[in-house]
C-alpha cells in the first residue's frame, strides 16, 4: 500500500508565462502595423521602431514622426510597459510558486507522516533500502524513508513513499519520521558506523522498537547489537548462505521464500504471539493442527527453542509460535492473536 502519489504542476505553471510571451509577440506586431498604416513604413522599419518602443531603448526614430505617429509611439510605449513588466512579474510569481509549492509539498508530508502509527522507518535508500522498502509496502505496511541524499530522495517520491530529508542518526530526523510511533525501523545505510549511531539514536527514542541494522562486515554484527539492533544482518553473508543452500536444498529454500513472501496464496508461513488472555492461551498444540495450523516451532523468552512440540502441549501466555499452513487457516488465526506480518515481526524481517 503506497502512501501517496506525486502531482506535476510544472506545465499548468507555464501557462501563465506562455500566454504574456505571446501578448509580447502580439503587441510587437500590432505596432508594427499601426507605424507601416500611419507612416507607409516598411515592414522592417515598422517592426524595428515597434521593438525600440517596446523595450524603452531610447534609439531615434526610424523616420520623422507625424503627430499620429508620435501618438501611436506613447500608446505603443505605455501598453508595452504593461506587457514587459507584466511578464517579469509573471515570471518571478511562478518562480516563487515553485518554491512555495515546495515547501507546502513538505509540510503536507509532515502532516501526514505526524498521523502515522504502527509504520516502518527505513534509513538508507540504496540498493538494500529500496528493496526494503519494497517488500514492506508490498506486504501492507506504511513506509518513511529517511536519507541524506536528494538523488535518492527523488527515486523514493517517484516509488510513492514518504520521504524525510536528513541524517537517520539525529533525534529530530527520526522525529519527524515518527520512529516514536513507528513499528520498525531499518537501518541499510552503506555504512557500519552510521547504522550504529542510527541504532543508538532510535533505541533511546523508542525502546519498544524493532531495528534490523545492515552490517557491512560479519564482525559488525555484534556491535549493532550492543547498539540495541534486535536484529543485524550482513548481506553478503546472507547472500552466501542462500547460494549454498540454494545449491544444497534448492526446494527447501523455494518452499520458504513463498510461504513468507505469500507468492502462492494457498498457503504461508507465519509468527503469532500468545497474548496474555487471548484466545490463543490455553490451546493445545492439536487444536491447532485440527484447525489446519501446523506449529513448526514456539520461541521462549530468552530465545529458546522447541521444534515440533507435541499435540498436547498447550500454549502459554507470552511464548510465539511459528506456524504454517492454509492462508485461510492463518488468516482465521490472525482473527485471534496478531500474526507476525501485522506486529513486529521476527519471521518476515
Amino acid at each position: 500500500m503506497r502512501q501517496r502519489r506525486r502531482t506535476g504542476g510544472s506545465s499548468v505553471a507555464g501557462r501563465p508565462v506562455v500566454g504574456w510571451v505571446l501578448a509580447v509577440l502580439a503587441l510587437a506586431l500590432l505596432g508594427s502595423f499601426g507605424y507601416m498604416i500611419l507612416e507607409g513604413w516598411s515592414f522592417f522599419d515598422a517592426l524595428y521602431m515597434a521593438v525600440t518602443t517596446m523595450t524603452t531603448v531610447g534609439f531615434r526614430e526610424v523616420h520623422e514622426l507625424d503627430w499620429a505617429g508620435r501618438l501611436w509611439t506613447m500608446l505603443m510605449a505605455l501598453s508595452a510597459i504593461g506587457v514587459i513588466f507584466g511578464t517579469v512579474g509573471v515570471v518571478a510569481e511562478n518562480v516563487m510558486a515553485d518554491v512555495a509549492s515546495g515547501r507546502r509539498r513538505a509540510k503536507r508530508m509532515d502532516r501526514t507522516i505526524s498521523k502515522l502509527s504502527g509504520h516502518y522507518v527505513v534509513c538508507g535508500y540504496g540498493r538494500v533500502g529500496s528493496m526494503v522498502a519494497r517488500e514492506l509496502a508490498e506486504d501492507g505496511n506504511q513506509v518513511v524513508v529517511i536519507d541524506v541524499g536528494e538523488d535518492s530522495l527523488r527515486r523514493a517520491e517517484a516509488d510513492d513513499y514518504l520521504v524525510v530529508h536528513g541524517d537517520g542518526a539525529s533525534e529530530a530526523v527520526l522525529r519527524q519520521a515518527g520512529v516514536e510511533r513507528a513499528k520498525g525501523l531499518v537501518s541499510a545505510i552503506d555504512s557500519d558506523a552510521h547504522n550504529v549511531y542510527v541504532t543508538l539514536s532510535a533505541r533511546a527514542l523508542n525502546p519498544e522498537l524493532f531495528i534490523v541494522a545492515r552490517a557491512g562486515a560479519e564482525n559488525v554484527i555484534s556491535k549493532l547489537l550492543q547498539a540495541g539492533a534486535d536484529r543485524a544482518v550482513s548481506p553478503y553473508v546472507m547472500a552466501g548462505r542462500r547460494i549454498v543452500n540454494l545449491a544444497l536444498r534448492p526446494a527447501v529454500v523455494e518452499f520458504i521464500d513463498a510461504a513468507l513472501t505469500r507468492q502462492s496464496l494457498a498457503f504461508g508461513m507465519e509468527e503469532v504471539l500468545a497474548t496474555p488472555g487471548g484466545q490463543l492461551v490455553g490451546k493445545t498444540i492439536g487444536e491447532l493442527r485440527s484447525e489446519g495450523v501446523l506449529t513448526m516451532a514456539i520461541l521462549r523468552e530468552g530465545g529458546s527453542y522447541e521444534a515440533t512440540p507435541p499435540d498436547e502441549q498447550v500454549v502459554e501466555a507470552g511464548e510465539l509460535l511459528i506456524v504454517s499452513g492454509a492462508s485461510e487457516a492463518l488468516d482465521r488465526l490472525g482473527q485471534i492473536a496478531p500474526v507476525g506480518r501485522n506486529s513486529a515481526s521476527r519471521t518476515g524481517w
